[in-house]
């Protein structure tokens, strides 16, 4: 586990075993730990694996003065992979962590090798619904348990209670309550509306991994017509949003497969 500071943001990552690099960014309202099981399958099969908090999640620090959106999470990641010396990566992503990755390979499509987007952000879809109920949420320190319950029926395998308030952690209290629902209002649909022109000139190679109980994001909705901006094959998995908890070795396998094809 490592501490970078960029400016007056402080993000916290893993940065584990040699190769190719694949950045994994998580997503609402989840923390790094949402790969911890699909990281070291990714350095068994020979990648460099970073994986870091986005800036005001988990671990991450976030000044109040900056909002952690999702066009700003883009730039911090670009920072962190210079700090690294990562020239050029490959970058998978999760729910809302995918409009960072879009706007990332809008911006410097160079800086991407591939692109593997799970269950995440089409356009405006965002699932803002079910966000919603956080942006008012007046009693932060009871938003973890609220969560953890969410989280661990939310596909067709009731998750360990253990392995979802691993993920959570830094959400408890209500400092962390807070954190979480500060980072919900800084969710801006309207971002990756911005970019689709762009991103869908970029092709950049692409793969789409979807849980096929996905119920915040449906597979026809949304999966599909995101595989089609991107000019990409689309894999259907069987878990529900939160693929890398539920099915990590298909997940792994997947990206692996992917990337290694393209090295």
């Amino acid at each position: 586990m490592d501490l970078v500071r960029l400016g007056d943001a402080t993000i916290r990552f893993d940065d584990q075993g040699r190769g190719h690099p694949i950045l994994l960014l998580h997503g609402f309202p989840t923390t790094r730990l949402l790969w911890k099981q699909v990281a070291p399958l990714l350095v068994e099969a020979g990648f460099r694996v970073v994986a870091p908090d986005l800036v005001g999640y988990g671990e991450s620090l976030c000044p109040p003065e900056l909002e952690p959106d999702m066009a700003s999470q883009a730039g911090w990641m670009l920072a962190l992979l210079d700090t690294l010396g990562i020239r050029r990566t490959a970058v998978v992503a999760h729910d809302v962590g995918t409009a960072a990755a879009q706007i990332l390979v809008a911006r410097a499509p160079e800086r991407a090798a591939a692109l593997v987007l799970v269950d995440g952000v089409h356009g405006a879809e965002w699932a803002m619904g079910a966000i919603a109920p956080i942006l008012a949420w007046a009693e932060p320190a009871r938003l973890f348990r609220v969560l953890v319950r969410q989280l661990r029926t939310s596909g067709p395998v009731r998750l360990e209670e253990e392995v979802v308030r691993e993920v959570l952690a830094p959400y408890q209290g209500e400092a962390g309550g807070a954190k979480l629902i500060r980072a919900a209002r800084a969710l801006h649909p309207q971002q990756t509306v911005e970019i689709m022109p762009a991103l869908r000139a970029r092709r950049v190679p692409a793969r789409v991994l979807w849980g096929e109980h996905d119920a915040y994001f449906p597979v026809d909705a949304v999966g599909r017509p995101l595989a089609e901006l991107l000019d990409a094959r689309l894999m259907v998995l069987p878990g529900g949003h939160f693929l890398p908890l539920d099915c990590p070795r298909e997940v792994a396998d997947a990206v692996a497969g992917f990337v290694a094809h393209l090295r």
